[in-house]
């Protein structure tokens, strides 16, 4: 696989620019590391945010980061909802990143499409949730965990509530737990998980995106691939290499400081910018407004 890049960092971002501005169609995939471009690590470090939010549960549990906080084995639902609910809260209330902002500037009057395995709602506060596939759940719904129906409902009113209700013992109140109101099961997030719910939401967001293919894959078709890394490939990165080698008028570019890789199938289709999701995005932005030549 291709991973060296032979151009100086200017030219590599005149060149992603100009990839833009030829595009009649633009598909971003977007993934951890433009959460992590955006300031947020505590996914997978012991980051600010973290310390200031979940330092007590840290502290109690022994985790040092939110993803391994997520899949711990509570004792109790009381102890396991409240740090769903301190954690979502603290997604959920985060600022919008600043990268954010910048890709919204650099496609506002581009044919674009975003699909997304992030599940912290930044794209669909800036992006029109129509143009958006997030394909693997969203921290906003949750779901019945025993998936007895197919209905999601809203989750960010409860969440607050329960964040409201943790005790010192880091526990919220029994009577509290959300719970299915068909079967009386527990709720649970509507992210991927053993449980995630595939019903009529999960196949509206991927049918909105085949839709955006389908009547776009004549066009010179660019495949723009943020922050994937090598835990879930299969979501995103593969299926943008097999679509871009297939179709003739298609090119890939991934920018990525750590995984950014391009096959050697697509080395005439594609391109690979090993640098800071956010820098690239600002710089790229400065060109298109006329600050950076």
């Amino acid at each position: 696989m291709i991973t060296t890049k032979s151009k100086s960092y200017e030219e590599q971002v005149k060149l992603f620019a100009e990839h833009i501005k030829e595009a009649g169609a633009i598909v971003v995939g977007a993934a951890s590391g433009m959460s992590a471009a955006a300031g947020y690590r505590h996914y997978y470090e012991r980051d600010k945010d973290f310390v200031e939010n979940l330092g007590d549960f840290e502290k109690k549990y022994g985790y040092h980061n939110s993803f391994d906080g997520f899949y711990y084995h509570y004792r109790t639902s009381e102890e396991r909802w409240a740090f769903i609910a301190r954690n979502l809260c603290m997604i959920l209330d985060a600022r919008t990143g600043q990268p954010y902002y910048d890709l919204s500037e650099i496609l506002k009057d581009k044919n674009y499409y975003i699909l997304t395995t992030n599940q912290d709602t930044q794209f669909s506060r800036i992006f029109s949730e129509e143009k958006i596939s997030a394909i693997q759940g969203d921290w906003r719904y949750f779901q019945c965990s025993r998936r007895c129906h197919d209905e999601l409902y809203d989750s960010v009113e409860t969440l607050h509530k329960l964040n409201d209700a943790i005790g010192p013992d880091l526990r919220v109140p029994t009577d509290m737990i959300p719970r299915c109101p068909k079967c009386g099961a527990e709720m649970e997030p509507w992210v991927r998980s053993w449980v995630f719910l595939e019903g009529k939401k999960y196949h509206e967001e991927h049918n909105k995106l085949n839709a955006f293919l389908k009547k776009n894959m004549h066009k010179k078709v660019l495949f723009l691939e943020l922050g994937v890394g090598r835990m879930t490939p299969m979501f995103i990165q593969e299926p943008f290499w097999d679509l871009t080698y297939a179709w003739p008028g298609a090119f890939y570019i991934t920018i990525n400081p750590r995984d950014a890789i391009v096959p050697d199938e697509l080395k005439n289709k594609g391109m690979a910018i090993r640098e800071d999701i956010a820098k690239v995005l600002a710089d790229t932005r400065k060109i298109f407004s006329g600050e950076m030549k």
